[in-house]
């Protein structure tokens, strides 16, 4: 079969994956100011960073609409035998409730929820595109990767908590407490829903290598195919701490460093670092 593999905006892979894959987009809408803009069009991290810094209110995403769905469907229903389409997490946004009304038309579109964001989401992406080239059931290779969402591991470890202060998703209070005892709180993506974790005590780069050796040390369950170190605007000697410390307990056979979209951009701010990567 030929398969079209289309992703939200929000998994977060490079443009360079995107090309070799050939995997096409729908972007998510962020509003700046009442402003809409589309996610890595019109609009990047870097943009919204600028904006918050500049005491601009936090930006908001945007669900895609059952139109943008559509159209993205019309384009390649008709082209390729089979479209899987892979969303956000239900849990995050409207955008798969969106994805499966726009597909009722279109009798060879899959809509697959993610259960996750950013590069967990991105996992799901691949494996779609590596199931793809073997598959000769749409149903099958759909039931295989919902099954493959529930494999996917992945969090964040955030330095401070103004974007989710400012968002609602932490009380002023809380943020008060953890800035005064320096706690750095592991954020985790648990049954498509973002949940607090571990806090870690101490300034951001000793954190994270706690952080990474509480994911990666002793365990046998972690598939070594692929890992992902997703990032907002971090300093370049954590991202290679993270880095070596990851290819010394991890031993993965492809490890991409790749930097947070606007959704994790918009919630969680600069100073944000996961890994993500895959259970057995």
């Amino acid at each position: 079969m030929k398969i079209k593999i289309i992703s939200d905006s929000t998994c977060d892979l490079s443009a360079e994956l995107l090309a070799i894959n050939d995997i096409a987009l729908t972007p998510l809408t962020v509003v700046k100011n009442g402003e809409q803009f589309k996610d890595g069009v019109t609009i990047t991290p870097e943009d919204i960073f600028a904006h918050v810094a500049a005491g601009g209110d936090l930006c908001s995403t945007s669900a895609n609409s059952i139109g943008e769905y559509a159209e993205n469907y019309r384009k390649y229903a008709s082209e390729y035998d089979g479209v899987i389409q892979i969303t956000i997490g239900s849990g995050f946004s409207t955008c798969y409730q969106s994805a499966c009304l726009a597909a009722e038309e279109f009798p060879n579109v899959r809509v697959i929820d993610s259960q996750n964001l950013s590069t967990g989401q991105g996992l799901v992406v691949l494996k779609a595109c590596e199931l793809a080239k073997t598959a000769d059931d749409l149903d099958t290779l759909a039931a295989q990767l919902r099954a493959f969402t529930g494999k996917v591991e992945a969090s964040f470890v955030v330095d401070k908590l103004d974007y989710l202060v400012k968002g609602g998703r932490c009380s002023s209070a809380a943020a008060l407490g953890a800035n005064l005892l320096n706690l750095k709180p592991c954020i985790n993506v648990k049954d498509g829903k973002m949940v607090v974790g571990k806090k870690y005590r101490g300034n951001f780069a000793k954190s994270l290598i706690q952080y990474v050796k509480d994911r990666l040390e002793g365990r046998e369950d972690i598939d070594r195919d692929t890992i992902f170190i997703t990032h907002t605007t971090v300093s370049g000697e954590a991202r290679s701490t993270v880095e070596g410390l990851v290819k010394e307990l991890g031993h993965f056979e492809k490890i991409y460093d790749t930097t947070a979209g606007c959704t994790i951009s918009c919630h969680c701010g600069p100073g944000t670092l996961g890994i993500l990567f895959v259970r057995k």
